[in-house]
């Protein structure tokens, strides 16, 4: 099991805590670059559209491999197919419209501003009445109520405490829908500082207050990001494996039929390997969408696939 995590802390200054304000500031930051950034790539894509090109090709060959990873499962495995989330972050909206034009209906979203304003585009809001949305980044609790506040939300995929549970929960019975909102636990298996996530002894008493506290949530899974550049030639992924003996503890501990409990693991670099050992849930951004460009890059260019930042307001987790 991993060790227990520390998260990291901007300095006090003055005998203050600055971290509100200066995380406030990369958000601002972060949204001013998204927007000039979208509009570049906006316009490549337009060349490409009207080069006879799209997002189909890309689409549907990530859908074959997909279903071809699940067929390669051993048995005793549930029998889920697995959900592809598309991972649109830093791209604009237009992309997001023709994805959805080839058949995904569900995708996925880093930044909670980023998620409002796509959500939000009149656009897709009347293009896309099926579109599902999944919040996929490290979520602030200063940032509940606007996440709520997202039109189609489908799924929160990182609860990490149960007080942020506990604050999603108080804000979503505010909002008064209907349906419950699908949440998932997110479990920092690898043990890394630069990843978000509950460390994996705390987990099943999570999933429990979520089930037993929180009544205006369903609880759906857990989700894991892992190491990242793991050597397959070495075995399997040790964090999918820690995931996967996560949830058979959850289920077994809180009687849960396994076949209810999702795994929301596996990226572009992984995700084939990811179903294969059991990710009902794969998060695919750069290989529909291409690269895209980090705002936090000094230097203006791509991050590394599998660049993980610490706040949801300065960097962006790899898909």
């Amino acid at each position: 099991m991993a060790p227990p995590l520390s998260r990291p802390s901007l300095p006090l200054v003055g005998g203050r805590d600055h971290a509100p304000r200066l995380a406030a500031g990369w958000g601002r930051s972060v949204a001013r670059v998204w927007r000039k950034s979208a509009r570049r790539r906006l316009g490549m894509w337009r060349a490409g559209m009207a080069a006879g090109e799209g997002l189909g090709p890309a689409l549907r060959a990530v859908t074959e491999q997909v279903q071809q990873a699940a067929a390669r499962r051993p048995q005793g495995l549930p029998d889920v197919q697995p959900r592809l989330v598309a991972v649109s972050k830093t791209k604009p909206a237009e992309m997001v419209l023709d994805a959805y034009s080839h058949g995904q209906r569900s995708f996925g979203e880093n930044y909670v501003q980023e998620l409002l304003e796509k959500a939000s585009d009149s656009r897709i809001l009347s293009s896309c009445p099926e579109i599902k949305w999944h919040f996929i980044g490290h979520l602030q609790k200063s940032n509940v109520n606007k996440l709520i506040a997202v039109p189609n939300l489908f799924m929160l995929e990182t609860v990490d405490s149960v007080k942020l549970a506990d604050r999603v929960n108080s804000s979503w019975q505010k909002k008064g829908s209907p349906q419950k909102l699908k949440v998932m636990v997110q479990v920092n298996t690898s043990g890394e500082d630069s990843k978000h996530g509950l460390p994996p002894r705390d987990t099943t008493a999570a999933v429990e207050h979520v089930i037993n506290k929180c009544p205006s949530l369903e609880f759906v899974g857990l989700m894991t990001i892992g190491s990242i550049g793991h050597d397959l030639s070495k075995g399997p992924n040790p964090d999918f494996q820690v995931l996967l003996s996560l949830r058979q503890e959850v289920c077994e501990k809180l009687n849960l039929p396994i076949e209810k409990v999702e795994l929301s693991m596996g990226m572009s670099t992984d995700f084939q390997h990811a179903i294969e050992v059991g990710s009902t849930n794969v998060r695919i951004g750069s290989t529909i969408f291409g690269e895209r460009d980090y705002p936090n890059r000094a230097d203006g260019g791509k991050a590394p696939a599998g660049t993980e930042g610490k706040t949801e307001a300065s960097t962006a987790q790899g898909h």
